[in-house]
C-alpha cells in the first residue's frame, strides 16, 4: 500500500502541468493558474513525503532545511489538509482528493479537544473544506462535535471564549486570533439551528470590538480578564514587537474574522470594523510598497525588519471577500491591493522554486520574533491562505 501510495503521488507530480514563469507584465489570470499549478505540485511532493510518515502533518523547515512535522495536536495541523482540498478544487485531480482526505484523517481526533481555541483553525480548515467540496455526511458531524468542544471555552460573564489557560500571570486570555475559529460555531449554527452557537460567536465578536480594539482602529494581541467581575486586566503581546504595537498578522486576523462575521450574520458593526481594520493597514506609514507587511507594523528595524508573507495573504484573502461588501469604489481599492499583494507573493522574492523550501510554496513568514521561533520561514497557513487567496480572485475574474 505505501509504494502504491508513492507511485501515486509521483503521477499526480507528472501530470501537474507548470505555466511559464512569473513575469511583472504577466496577465493576473495567468499569475493564479500558475501559482496554483505550481502549488499543487510541490504539495504533492509534500504529501509524498507525509505518506511515509503516519500520522504526522508538515509544519515547517529548520534553518538547515529539514521538514518539521508535528501530530494533530498542534494549532496549524488543519492547514495542509485545508490546501490540498482547495488545489483538488483547482485541478479536479481525483488523486489530490485522496491524498486530502487521507490528511483530514489524521486531524479527526481534535474534534474533542476543549484544551485550547485553535479546534476552529485544526477542523474548519480541514473537514469545512472537505464537506464543502464533497458534502460527505461523516464531516458534518465532526464539525458540530468540534463546534460543541469550543463553545465550552465560552464564559458568560466575560462573553468571550478563552483562548490559551494562562498567559504570564493571567487566568482568561483571550488573543485577537481566536476571531478567526468563530467560522466554526455559525458553521455549527447553519447545520443544527442551535441558537447557542451563534450567540457564543455574536458575544465573542462584539466583546472584541469592545476590548482589544485602540482609536486607530489596531488591535491588541492579548487581552487578559478578570474571571469574577468580567473586565479586562491587562492588554499585552506575546508575539508583537510591543504591548502597544500593532502586530501584522494580528491585524489580518481581525480583518478576515470580522469579514467573515458579517458574511455570517449580516451585522452592520461587523463591516464597520472590517473596513477600519483594512483602511489602517492600507494606510498605515509602514506598509511596504509591495503591500507584504514587515512582521509588526511598528517593528524597530524598519526598513531591515523581517516581512510576514502569512499576514500578506490572510489579509489578500480578507480583503477579496470584503470587496463585495462595500461600496463600488471602495471594492475597487481594495480588490487593487489584494493583486498586488498576490503578484508580490507570486514572485521570486515570496514564492519558494520548484523542489525547493521544503516544498512549502511561500518564503518568508514569522511565527514570534519575541519567541525566537518560526522566523522567516515556510509556514502552513501562510500557504493555505494564499491558495484561498487565489482561488477567491480566481472565481473574481471568471476562472
Amino acid at each position: 500500500m505505501k509504494y502504491c501510495n508513492l507511485f501515486i503521488i509521483s503521477l499526480i507530480i507528472v501530470s501537474i502541468s507548470i505555466l511559464p514563469a512569473y513575469s511583472q507584465k504577466s496577465d493576473l489570470k495567468d499569475i493564479l493558474n500558475e501559482s496554483l499549478n505550481f502549488s499543487a505540485k510541490q504539495y504533492a511532493m509534500l504529501g509524498a513525503e507525509m505518506l511515509k510518515r503516519p500520522d504526522s502533518l508538515p509544519r515547517t523547515i529548520s534553518m538547515a532545511g529539514k521538514l518539521i512535522v508535528v501530530d494533530s495536536r498542534w494549532w496549524t495541523s488543519g492547514f495542509f489538509p485545508g490546501s490540498l482540498w482547495y488545489l483538488y478544487e483547482f485541478t479536479k485531480d481525483p488523486e489530490l482528493k485522496a491524498l486530502a482526505q487521507a490528511m483530514t484523517n489524521r486531524v479527526e481526533r481534535e474534534k474533542l479537544t476543549t484544551n485550547n481555541h485553535d479546534v476552529g483553525f485544526m477542523i474548519n480548515c480541514s473537514f469545512g473544506n472537505g464537506l464543502r467540496l464533497t458534502n460527505q455526511n461523516s464531516y458534518y458531524d465532526v464539525i458540530i462535535t468540534a463546534a460543541k468542544s469550543l463553545s465550552t471555552r465560552f464564559n458568560p460573564k466575560i462573553g468571550l471564549i478563552k483562548s490559551w489557560n494562562q498567559f504570564k500571570s493571567f487566568k482568561y486570555p483571550v488573543i485577537i486570533d481566536n476571531m478567526m475559529n468563530l467560522e466554526l460555531l455559525m458553521r455549527a449554527f447553519k447545520f443544527t439551528g442551535d441558537s447557542m452557537f451563534y450567540h457564543i460567536a455574536v458575544s465573542h465578536a462584539d466583546n472584541t470590538i469592545i476590548n482589544h480594539f485602540r482609536p486607530d482602529h489596531s488591535s491588541f494581541h492579548v487581552v487578559c480578564f478578570d474571571t469574577l467581575s468580567g473586565r479586562p486586566l491587562a492588554k499585552l503581546t506575546a508575539q508583537g514587537a510591543a504591548d502597544e504595537s500593532a502586530w501584522a498578522r494580528g491585524q489580518a486576523w481581525g480583518l478576515y474574522g470580522f469579514t467573515m462575521m458579517y458574511r455570517e450574520t449580516k451585522i452592520d458593526s461587523y463591516l464597520n470594523q472590517a473596513r477600519l481594520i483594512a483602511d489602517f493597514m492600507i494606510n498605515h506609514p509602514n506598509m511596504p510598497e509591495d503591500k507584504i507587511p514587515y512582521w509588526d507594523f511598528n517593528a524597530p528595524d524598519i526598513p531591515q525588519a523581517k516581512r510576514d508573507a502569512s499576514a500578506g495573504a490572510i489579509m489578500a484573502s480578507a480583503l477579496l471577500e470584503l470587496q463585495q461588501y462595500v461600496d463600488k469604489k471602495t471594492g475597487k481599492k481594495y480588490l487593487k491591493i489584494a493583486g498586488k499583494q498576490l503578484k508580490s507573493l507570486s514572485s521570486p522574492a515570496y514564492r519558494a522554486q520548484p523542489g525547493q523550501n521544503g516544498n512549502f510554496i511561500l518564503m518568508h513568514s514569522v511565527g514570534s520574533i519575541p519567541g525566537k521561533s518560526e522566523v522567516d520561514v515556510p509556514l502552513t497557513y501562510a500557504d493555505y491562505y494564499f491558495i484561498e487567496a487565489l482561488m477567491r480572485y480566481r472565481r473574481i475574474l471568471g476562472r
